[in-house]
């Protein structure tokens, strides 16, 4: 079932969708998913998803009760349900409408819509994939907090689910100043540098393309190639390569020149594919202390 409250609003435009929850990162969500609207004109949809394994959480009495006070205890148990689903949207609409006023406050917005989805997170953005062009999630998500882990427990799910950009954010808003891609010279990172190519979110910017690898001339040749079809943008194009481990090496660079954003793609397979779909992929976004970009 789907909850849209406000579709007869929705622009045919592509839309920045602000993935919201109750946890501590819907105010970064909030500040970065309107900072990248603001820079790239699109309009900026608040998306609240409320998951149908939680609500509502059907318990099955049926074993443990007589036959005579069964149905009675079910019919108040459906009750219960049914009461615990409104109170939860309820929730969700009180939260687009603080979130929504944020984002307002933060400037630069004109178009701001507010939706709420009866599904879990990740089958609500492959829904809204056709009409979104970036999609914003809070590396820490409401169920994670409660958990004591670092990473949303959604979060896996959705990047193996979608396949527009993921603008995975901090907890606390600071307005990028730089960004890097991890570049690997396949035809798959040649089309990132297309997508880079046509948004300004990044534009005036500078802009590192880093690969991890031998330094080569076939390498250096690649790099150029990607730095060329940047020509026409507004960024100061920086060319690295890198060797070693991708992890250490990326973060290395990263820390070495204080980048705020690195962006990644899901590149063929690569070494940098491996790294981001592979093993380490927890591992890497528990050690993100600043906004991660996935392309898809």
């Amino acid at each position: 079932m789907t909850i849209d409250k406000h579709d007869s609003e929705a622009q045919k435009s592509l839309n920045v969708v602000a993935c919201i929850d109750a946890s501590k990162s819907a105010l970064g969500v909030c500040d970065y998913a309107a900072w990248a609207s603001s820079r790239m004109g699109e309009p900026l949809t608040l998306l609240h998803a409320l998951d149908e394994k939680k609500y509502p959480a059907k318990t099955d009495m049926s074993g443990n009760i007589g036959l005579g006070s069964r149905e009675q205890l079910q019919e108040e148990l459906a009750g219960l349900d049914r009461e615990r689903s409104k109170l939860a949207l309820k929730h969700g609409q009180l939260l687009l409408d603080e979130t929504e006023k944020r984002v307002l406050a933060f400037g630069g917005i004109d178009n701001v819509i507010k939706r709420q989805r009866h599904s879990d997170l990740a089958d609500s953005l492959v829904e809204l994939e056709p009409e979104s062009r970036l999609f914003v999630l809070g590396l820490q998500g409401e169920s994670s907090t409660a958990a004591g882990r670092h990473v949303g427990s959604q979060l896996e799910t959705v990047i193996r689910s979608v396949h527009r950009p993921l603008f995975l954010v901090p907890d606390e808003f600071t307005a990028p100043r730089s960004a890097m891609l991890a570049f690997d010279g396949s035809p798959t990172a040649f089309k990132s540098i297309e997508l880079l190519a046509g948004t300004p979110v990044f534009n005036g910017l500078p802009l590192h393309l880093v690969m991890v690898g031998s330094d080569i001339e076939d390498h250096r040749a690649q790099l150029q190639r990607a730095k060329e079809a940047l020509e026409n943008q507004e960024m100061d194009v920086h060319l690295a390569i890198r060797d070693g481990g991708v992890e250490h090496a990326l973060h290395s660079y990263q820390e070495e020149h204080d980048i705020d954003v690195l962006i990644m793609g899901a590149y063929g397979h690569s070494r940098i594919r491996s790294f981001l779909v592979g093993s380490t992929t927890t591992r890497m976004l528990e050690a993100a202390k600043k906004p991660l970009v996935i392309l898809r």
